[in-house]
């Protein structure tokens, strides 16, 4: 016992502040999440497509572009025109919808141009904006999510807001917004929460390395803690004392009280570093899309498809599901129009993908699969669609489900045994992720302010008594004789 003891007292010494700062970081970081753009806010930017200027079909689009299987063509409208933002399992690319040029954002001057519609008029002065600059990658954009768009282009707003846009060269589009008041929060929660800074997350092995061994070195500590409060107290009568005084004594009390959160808390945490090491990943294989996708011919598709697209669209997406080509026109963030292309043309309109469909396109990766049904919001492995409303379908191979977005067929995630643990154990106990309080996202938020809350008092007991430490081993005072130092019991 008294080499755990140690092993807790010096392991407390050197984590005390990253636990309090993990638990006020958390709180911040719900209230306030990592910047991201959301489809709602991508959607409600784009301008009216300019049909009129569209001279070439998306098939020529793919045959000039010469990428291998593409999976989506994106007919969008740039303030240059219009375009077609192709993609396969491994790149992007985008070619002029008049002339099937290329593309590409080549200087910060076009960027800014580009970027212009989508400032707040009222309060902008984007023409005259000088910080506007090509950049790799920054604090806000160093994910993996955005490689694909490298190089990209800063572009300040230059209003109140302290508006950012980030655009990517690849397809002139606006991929990241930012504000001041974002950013500052971020830096007290998700850039602390995770160590995340810039520098250090240019070397991801380096920066997941360092984290996945300070949370368990954390996770440690805290099982020792929560090992050693248990084995500590003491009972006399029908009350139970605590051994410590003063400062131990409060942390002792407030780690029992705290102990069910914090273990489950800090364990929880350590797993979000996991990356594949003890749980899959939930992601699906690049073969496996390709077999979903099927391999139809873009080249088949009707030379007056363009004539059926209904000019209120204000995105055209041509994916490729179950061997069929569909037609996806965006009218709104929550409202689209879906039809299968092919050489008959357009099929009657409907909004998203049937089961059967699901069912269909589900047999091609080779596995027994169960029909597909749509997912309730309710249920305990739910998952969102990219577009707000739109339903999810589960389709069950064996022991392994696939989860498949109804509004354009992409296989969200894939859930074997080891995944579905994971979501327990991570993002269930992490996050208060469980229906019940999902359902009641007041009431989640309220308990998560108020367990972490308790967490950070419960660390500020361990600054103090590592602070006392510290100063007893570099300031040693005289020891006292006699018995126990007047060690008197703490009790409840």
């Amino acid at each position: 016992m008294r080499t755990l003891i140690l092993l807790h007292r010096w392991l407390g010494v050197v984590f005390c502040l990253l636990f309090a700062m993990w638990f006020i970081s958390g709180i911040v970081m719900h209230i306030v999440p990592f910047p991201s753009l959301g489809e709602n806010e991508r959607v409600a930017g784009l301008l009216p497509i300019d049909l009129k200027r569209v001279a070439h079909g998306p098939a020529q689009a793919v045959v000039v572009a010469g990428i291998e299987n593409v999976l989506r063509v994106r007919l969008a409208q740039r303030q240059d025109g219009p375009v077609y933002v192709l993609a396969s399992a491994e790149r992007i690319m985008s070619v002029g919808a008049t002339d099937l040029a290329d593309a590409t954002v080549r200087s910060a001057e076009e960027a800014t141009t580009l970027s212009s519609p989508h400032a707040p008029r009222e309060r902008s002065h984007i023409a005259s904006a000088a910080v506007a600059k090509e950049i790799s990658a920054d604090q806000w954009t160093i994910g993996g999510q955005y490689d694909r768009h490298r190089p990209m282009y800063w572009v300040a707003l230059n209003d109140p807001a302290g508006t950012e846009h980030y655009l990517s060269a690849t397809t002139g589009e606006i991929v990241l917004t930012t504000t001041r008041g974002q950013r500052g929060w971020n830096y007290v929660g998700s850039i602390a929460h995770w160590i995340y800074p810039e520098a250090l997350r240019r070397h991801p092995d380096l920066w997941r390395g360092l984290l996945w061994w300070l949370a368990l070195l954390a996770t440690i500590g805290a099982c020792l803690g929560a090992v050693i409060g248990v084995s500590r107290i003491e009972r006399g009568g029908s009350r139970f004392y605590s051994p410590y005084r003063d400062w131990q004594a409060w942390h002792h009390w407030l780690g029992l009280i705290c102990m069910p959160f914090v273990v489950s808390w800090i364990v929880s945490g350590w797993l979000s570093m996991d990356s594949g090491r003890l749980f899959s990943t939930g992601e699906t294989a690049p073969s496996q899309l390709r077999a979903i996708a099927g391999v139809p011919d873009w080249r088949q598709m009707p030379r007056d498809e363009l004539r059926s697209v209904s000019t209120a669209a204000k995105e055209v997406e041509w994916f490729v599901f179950g061997g069929h080509i569909y037609r996806r026109e965006r009218l709104d963030p929550r409202q689209q129009r879906l039809f299968i292309s092919g050489a008959n043309g357009a099929v009657v309109e409907r909004a998203f993908l049937r089961t059967d469909e699901i069912d269909s396109a589900l047999r091609s990766i080779g596995n027994a699969c169960g029909p597909a049904f749509q997912i309730e919001a309710d249920d305990a492995y739910a998952t969102a669609s990219a577009m707000p409303g739109a339903p999810v379908f589960r389709a069950v191979c064996a022991d392994v489900w696939f989860h498949v977005d109804g509004s354009n067929g992409s296989v969200l995630e894939q859930l074997d045994p080891s995944r579905r643990a994971y979501r327990w154990l991570f993002t269930g106990l992490h996050r208060l992720d469980f229906p019940i309080l999902t359902a009641r996202p007041a009431l989640r938020t309220a308990l998560i302010v108020l367990l972490c809350g308790c967490g950070v008092i419960f660390s500020l007991t361990g600054i103090v008594i590592a602070q006392r430490r510290l100063r007893s081993q570099a300031f040693p005072e005289p020891k006292e004789s006699g018995p126990a130092s007047g060690a008197a019991k703490v009790g409840l």
